[in-house]
């Protein structure tokens, strides 16, 4: 925990910019995997478990031209999920010397500290969505049971790998997945929102590099048209909207140290019919549509300032949380690519 201002030699007369150059790191899009593109503020002070109960229904009916006397009924089943939360904790300490070097670079300790403390929990919380703190029961997105595991297959010339493989076969290969997603969620026919998260360097050749050819694309901008162009283009096509969103921890994340590609429909839509409904339990209230959630007992880390002796000051930064969990897993395929 250092504020490390140390001297400086400058020539007069000169000009000092007032701008800092700033480590810039990138901005996980891994959030944008979870039902309303944010964690749920729904905890409160100390809970150390979440639950959410489930209802699984049975129906059957009989059928006859005459009145039956011994009729079935209607088996429902309730249950509960769970998962435990996890509070996070970081600190900062100054005092007045640290505040006033730190003017003299024309900066703020305070605000530098308290900014780094939001950066370490944000990228802790990024860490429990995606990989949990407990892998081994089920916590994290790429940890969920159930969850769809696809390993690109070989193309039609034999490569597997992604900056090998045939571009078009590539695009087909993502629709297809695309596809058996919305069939696995129920969600034909209905617009959807499908997040795709993966590394940069995957992401980047299919929005930029990975040309498909007119041959495998026939439409206005065949053989212009980027792998990820064809994918959004085909997908709106349906009424989907495709984001694309980026997070370099994923690499070597997938199968068998291969790079880790998250497919999922962050949040589902109610299927329903006409009059006659044959999905008619779920109008049942309060139902959750949400597919990926994390849950938080605050919109913001907590901030805790303390005095310490010697004039100084100890601030300590708090939220709890859960790690990602996937309540839906069927709406979620993780896809293993080597790059």
């Amino acid at each position: 925990m250092g504020n490390l201002t140390s001297s400086y030699v400058q020539v007069n007369p000169s000009y000092v910019l007032p701008e800092v150059i700033l480590q810039y790191n990138q901005v996980s899009g891994a959030f944008d995997t979870l039902a309303g593109g944010d964690p749920m503020a729904r905890l409160s002070d100390g809970d150390l478990y979440a639950y959410i109960k489930k209802f699984d229904i049975r129906t059957k009916a009989a059928a006859g031209q005459t009145a039956m006397n011994q009729l079935p009924s209607v088996s429902i089943a309730a249950s509960m999920i769970s998962t435990p939360t996890y509070l996070v904790r970081t600190r900062a300490e100054y005092d007045h010397h640290d505040t006033a070097a730190f003017g003299k670079w024309g900066a703020s300790v305070v605000e530098a500290q308290r900014l780094g403390m939001r950066q370490g929990i944000f990228q802790q919380m990024r860490q429990a969505l995606l990989y949990g703190f407990n892998p081994a029961n089920g916590e994290g997105l790429l940890n969920t049971h159930g969850a769809t595991a696809v390993t690109l297959p070989a193309d039609s010339n034999g490569h597997t790998t992604v900056q090998t493989y045939d571009n078009g076969e590539m695009a087909l290969f993502l629709l297809s997945q695309i596809s058996a997603l919305k069939t696995r969620t129920m969600q034909m026919g209905m617009p959807s929102r499908i997040v795709i998260c993966g590394p940069q360097r995957v992401l980047s050749g299919w929005e930029y590099q990975g040309i498909v050819q007119v041959t495998s694309y026939q439409r206005a901008g065949g053989g212009t048209a980027a792998i990820g162009a064809v994918v959004s283009a085909q997908a709106a096509e349906a009424g989907d909207s495709v984001e694309w969103v980026f997070d370099d921890t994923l690499i070597g994340k997938g199968a068998g140290g291969r790079d880790a590609i998250i497919l999922t429909v962050p949040e589902v839509k109610k299927p329903e019919g006409a009059r006659i409904n044959t999905n008619e339990f779920a109008k049942m209230a309060p139902g959750l549509d949400a597919v990926n959630i994390m849950l938080c007992d605050m919109a913001a880390p907590r901030e805790i300032p303390t005095p310490l002796p010697g004039g100084a000051i100890d601030v300590v930064s708090e939220l709890r949380i859960t790690s990602g969990w996937s309540v839906r897993p069927e709406g979620i395929s993780i896809l293993s690519m080597a790059y």
